[in-house]
């Protein structure tokens, strides 16, 4: 199946994980260091992939659950996600991704909070790209 294209971001990385890496656009522009608890320097003022994925997740996720949202005639008042993003050795060598997301719906029962969040999950682009290859665990909370 084709996807039909409709935007297209570029970035650039020069030194992998302790190097340097920017959009295009030069709006994202970010030193990377690997991370003390990887076995890095972990510099100061530095972010790693993990940091900026969690980032596009997070935003994706909700722009997605807000959508589904529109659909479903359930609208509400706010959508926050925190997304965290881990790394680790994979069982049978290599490295591995894990991904938590807490999703805060406000304005909606805890039973449309789920609804909302679970179809968010289907249609979210992310969600799709790594389905099978990543776990993820979501935790959804209504406020009122």
């Amino acid at each position: 199946m084709a996807i039909k294209v409709l935007f297209t971001a570029h970035a650039t990385s020069t030194g992998g994980r302790n190097g340097h890496t920017q959009a295009d656009d030069g709006l994202i522009s970010v030193d990377l260091s690997i991370p003390k608890e990887m076995g890095g320097p972990g510099k100061p003022n530095t972010s790693t992939p993990e940091h900026l994925f969690a980032a596009g997740y997070a935003a994706c996720f909700g722009s997605a659950c807000e959508f589904v949202s529109r659909q479903m005639k359930i609208i509400p008042k706010a959508i926050t996600v925190k997304s965290a993003v881990g790394i680790g050795e994979a069982p049978g060598g290599g490295f591995g991704l894990t991904v938590e997301h807490d999703v805060e719906v406000r304005g909606v029962s805890q039973a449309d909070a789920e609804k909302i969040v679970a179809a968010g999950h289907q249609v979210c682009p992310y969600s799709r790209a790594i389905k099978g290859n990543v776990d993820v665990a979501i935790k959804v909370t209504a406020v009122p």
